[in-house]
């Protein structure tokens, strides 16, 4: 009997085939990071890791992903909520501009938030002379663009499971006379809570690298508005390599271990799905 013939070629064409470019791509730039980092050793890296300005950054970064990642979770719900249940003239356009952020080249988002949120903007204009709220070179500014880049993150994780609900269970539970509030908390929610989790990872995890968005519109002031990644290319710019790589370490540790949550994360989703999906 002749062996049967896949699309793709044999498992062992296929298997070196994506060891050497995750090799080339991802393991070398990794490795060779992390092999910089112990030739400079501990002694050159430490001060550089825990100076004010660096330290400062953290906070900023940090604090600022947080907050984005957790309005784009709320809004995302909402936002997903809108594109799954309701028809409405426009669905289709609205929900192709949800990925705006993916395509867009993440400098030019910046360039557009800078312009409608400056002192002379459209928005930033009224916001400042009505409420006295600044936005451009602030640190609100800041949580604008990382809410702008994270935003499709959360809609593209929830919108697939609000699409596959069962629509019978919200029934069933309107039946017994639940109200408004216990079906959404008591039977949607639960159901959205894996997916929610994820995206508000991966929404963080977005914004605590992000640099393009932020550059423009933050100001850029050292210890006031400027985020790790902005420090590591300002250190490379200044030809401090150790002060690069120690920040550049400590950024890449932090996105090993929001990697290895949001695979947690998807393998208790897939396991919290499971039972339902064999049934």
């Amino acid at each position: 009997m002749q062996a049967r013939r896949g699309v793709l070629p044999g498992y062992s064409l296929a298997m070196s085939i994506t060891l050497v470019y995750l090799g080339l791509f991802v393991v070398l730039p990794l490795g060779a990071l992390l092999w910089r980092g112990g030739v400079l050793g501990g002694a050159a890296l430490w001060p550089n890791l825990v100076s004010p300005r660096a330290l400062a950054s953290y906070r900023l970064s940090l604090g600022a992903a947080l907050l984005a990642a957790a309005i784009n979770t709320v809004c995302g719900l909402l936002c997903a909520w809108v594109l799954s249940r309701y028809r409405f003239p426009g669905r289709a356009l609205l929900d192709a501009l949800v990925d705006l952020p993916f395509a867009l080249p993440t400098s030019i988002g910046g360039i557009a938030l800078t312009t409608l949120y400056s002192a002379h903007g459209p928005l930033g204009a009224p916001l400042e002379r009505l409420f006295g709220v600044r936005v451009a070179f602030t640190q609100l500014g800041i949580v604008v663009a990382l809410v702008f880049v994270g935003l499709p993150f959360v809609i593209r994780a929830v919108q697939p499971v609000l699409a596959d609900f069962d629509a019978g269970v919200e029934e069933a539970a309107v039946l017994l006379g639940a109200s408004r509030l216990q079906l959404f908390g008591r039977v949607i929610l639960p159901a959205l809570l894996p997916a929610l989790l994820t995206g508000f990872a991966l929404a963080f995890a977005r914004a605590l690298g992000e640099y393009g968005s932020v550059v423009f519109i933050a100001g850029n002031m050292p210890m006031k508005t400027e985020i790790t990644p902005l420090l590591i290319m300002t250190r490379l710019e200044q030809y401090d390599y150790a002060g690069a790589t120690a920040v550049a370490l400590l950024m890449l540790l932090v996105s090993f271990t929001l990697l290895a949550a949001i695979h947690r994360l998807q393998v208790w989703s897939s396991r919290r799905h499971a039972p339902a999906e064999s049934a």
